[in-house]
Parts: structure tokens; C-alpha cells; sequence
């Protein structure tokens, strides 16, 4: 009998990344099906919203699980674009850099969190700081579907393609301006009496952070 020489293919990280990802969504959905139904339609039917942004809150199971989902797949894909724009192409063997902007997101997203909670208890107005919060978490963790689709198709069918990026970029500002126009015309008297911090956290907490995003994706 001859011996045959076995070839062992290394595990694509990539792949081991997405698929972990997904198993968040699949458990958010396991546990929380009506929850989960609710939300897939967030951008078109404010349900979701209305049912749970006052009884569950911003710390809850569904929301840590697609959250966890939300920012595995927004440091790939910001990853992918990055290697997209500036023509790296050997993504598979540098893991170390997805780690490093993985980390970055989830300190960054962790201290503008808790820094939002401490202006509500600053200012006395927690119970509004938290349902924004879980307005805008809410349609942020909706577009990493969108992040997530992208990843897959720009990993595994349409590798480097610009068209992919500039179209799931779209359709992630489409679904978070929906969101935002939605905190806007629901919370109209709060804002307009703390217009100028309103101000000053968008352009601190909410603008500048795509801009050093977008910054580094073109360097």
C-alpha cells in the first residue's frame, strides 16, 4: 500500500471570524424569536422600538448578543475596506491587524457608552440618555447585518470590489439616518433644550469618529 501525502490547508481566519459572528445572531434569535422578528424590521416598522426601548433598556441578552455580532463584523469590515482602498491584498495572513482594530472599536465604543450614561446622571436625565442610547444602538446593530452580508460577499464572491463598499456603505447611512431622523422627531423638546451639548456630542462622540474611520481607511 502506498502512502499518500496528506495536504493540511490552513483554517481561513476569516471564515472562523464570520461564522463566530453569526453565532451571536443565531443565539439572539434562539432565545429571543418574537424579540428577533421585531427587529428585522426595525427600519420600516418602528415596533420594535415601541415595544421594548422602555421594559428591556439598553443592558438585556438580545441586545449584548447582536451588539457582540455588531462589532466583530464592523472591525471586519472596516478591515476589508481598508485593504480594499489601499490595494492590500493579503489580508488571510495579517489577523493581527483585524485584532488591533477589533480591540479599538470595542475600547472606544465602551468608553463613549459609559461616557453618555455619565451625562445622564450628570445632568439628571438618565432615563432619556438611556433610551436614546437604545434607539441608537438598536439601528446601528441592525446595519451589521448589512456589514455582515458585505463581509461575506466581499470575502467569498466579489473579492476587493468597490461597487460591494460604496453600496453597503449607502445602505448603512440609509438605515442610520432613519434612525436618527427617529431619535430627532421623537425627542424634539430634549434636544432643543440641550441643543448646544446635543451639538458638541454629535460632533465629538458621533462625526469625528467616522472621520479618523475614514482617515485611516484612505492612508
Amino acid at each position: 500500500m502506498e502512502t499518500t501525502l496528506r495536504t493540511i490547508t490552513n483554517i481561513d481566519w476569516i471564515t472562523i471570524i464570520l461564522f463566530s459572528s453569526l453565532l451571536f445572531a443565531v443565539l439572539a434569535k434562539s432565545f429571543f424569536y418574537t424579540k428577533f422578528l421585531n427587529f428585522i424590521i426595525l427600519p420600516f416598522n418602528n415596533k420594535y422600538i415601541f415595544m421594548y426601548s422602555k421594559k428591556d433598556k439598553l443592558f438585556n441578552w438580545f441586545n449584548i448578543l447582536f451588539t457582540v455580532f455588531q462589532v466583530i463584523n464592523f472591525s471586519l469590515y472596516i478591515y476589508l475596506v481598508k485593504n480594499i482602498f489601499t490595494k492590500s491584498l493579503n489580508h488571510d495572513n495579517n489577523p493581527t491587524i483585524y485584532l488591533v482594530i477589533l480591540g479599538c472599536l470595542l475600547l472606544f465604543l465602551l468608553i463613549k457608552t459609559f461616557l453618555q450614561l455619565g451625562n445622564g446622571l450628570i445632568f439628571n436625565s438618565n432615563e432619556t440618555i438611556s433610551l436614546l442610547l437604545f434607539k441608537k444602538i438598536s439601528y446601528l446593530n441592525y446595519s451589521s447585518l448589512v456589514m455582515f452580508l458585505a463581509n461575506v460577499i466581499l470575502t467569498y464572491t466579489y473579492k476587493d470590489s468597490i461597487f460591494v463598499v460604496y453600496v453597503s456603505l449607502f445602505l448603512i447611512a440609509i438605515i442610520n439616518t432613519i434612525g436618527w431622523i427617529t431619535i430627532v422627531k421623537n425627542h424634539q423638546k430634549f434636544i432643543t433644550n440641550n441643543f448646544f451639548y446635543f451639538i458638541l456630542y454629535l460632533c465629538t462622540l458621533e462625526f469625528s469618529p467616522f472621520v479618523i474611520i475614514g482617515s485611516y481607511l484612505k492612508d
